[in-house]
């Protein structure tokens, strides 16, 4: 199946649908086939449109292999899903991903680890790189601290904040993703916990939430009251991560010595389970 042109790309329908209907839909952060299995039948048991999200490890772990069997589930569904490379960090990598035949829908461009005015740049290079493929892009203006499995750690570097004027300036650069950084963080909240800027999430919203659709990284140890705050602030995707993984290796832990296909399955439907109900707190299940 080809990819489709980019006034028809399927990250960009799904997210603008939930735009106009006031909902967001999860973007899992899949690491192997049993990930991306469950999130299509997560997707299509709620009847919910859905994002499987891989890392560049994916890539440097297996080539082409995983990508074009996470793109044949998720285009083969029988509910609008899409693939989305989440966290490029370097250029080279971006067009390497975006080169994959009738693989990547949307690709994260994030520079967020060069200087302010380096990461513009790429990202507008980039960006048009991806467009010219039909491929949608999302940035991170700010930085977002912290870390997570599959994506180089930024914990050493200073979380900046976004504000509205940097927003609009990554909208200038032709994103049609942004993830903005008022107090999320990847990986663990530590003892500070969670403190989330809702203002601020408003005023990017207010600022180019009408060009852009906003993205919520980090967002693993939230519950349903936080996710209805951010989708009030115009934020349509959420990638989960640890909130499906955990369930995998859970059962994995319990199952242990129990035959592989048994441990596999039950594994899937863990983690099918647990993506079921994020659909439902993100108001997502039934829009498909």
């Amino acid at each position: 199946m080809g990819r489709p042109p980019l006034s028809e790309n399927r990250t960009m329908s799904i997210l603008n649908k939930a735009k106009a209907g006031g909902y967001a839909v999860p973007g899992m952060c899949c690491y192997n086939i049993e990930s991306i299995i469950a999130t299509v039948k997560a997707a299509e048991a709620a009847h919910s449109p859905a994002m499987v999200l891989l890392f560049p490890w994916a890539i440097q772990y297996a080539g082409d292999s995983l990508v074009k069997a996470a793109a044949d589930a998720a285009h083969s569904a029988s509910v609008p899903v899409s693939l989305h490379l989440d966290h490029a960090q370097t250029p080279e990598l971006v067009r390497r991903a975006a080169d994959i035949p009738d693989g990547f829908d949307s690709i994260m461009c994030d520079m967020s680890h060069y200087e302010k005015e380096e990461n513009l740049k790429l990202t507008a290079e980039l960006v048009q790189y991806c467009h010219e493929r039909g491929i949608a892009a999302e940035a991170e203006p700010g930085r977002i601290e912290g870390g997570e499995d599959g994506v180089a750690e930024t914990a050493d570097l200073e979380g900046l904040l976004t504000t509205p004027e940097e927003a609009e300036e990554f909208v200038n650069t032709g994103i049609d993703m942004l993830a903005p950084a008022f107090g999320n963080v990847h990986g663990e909240y530590g003892p500070r916990g969670i403190q989330l800027e809702y203002d601020r999430l408003q005023a990017i919203n207010e600022r180019v939430g009408e060009r852009v659709r906003l993205v919520l990284h980090g967002a693993d140890p939230f519950d349903e009251e936080i996710f209805r705050e951010c989708m009030a602030g115009g934020v349509t995707k959420v990638n989960i991560n640890k909130g499906m993984n955990n369930h995998y290796a859970r059962v994995q832990h319990e199952m242990k010595g129990k035959p592989l296909t048994s441990v596999i399955e039950a594994g899937t439907k863990a983690m099918q389970e647990a993506i079921e109900q994020y659909m439902h707190w993100l108001g997502s299940a039934g829009k498909a």
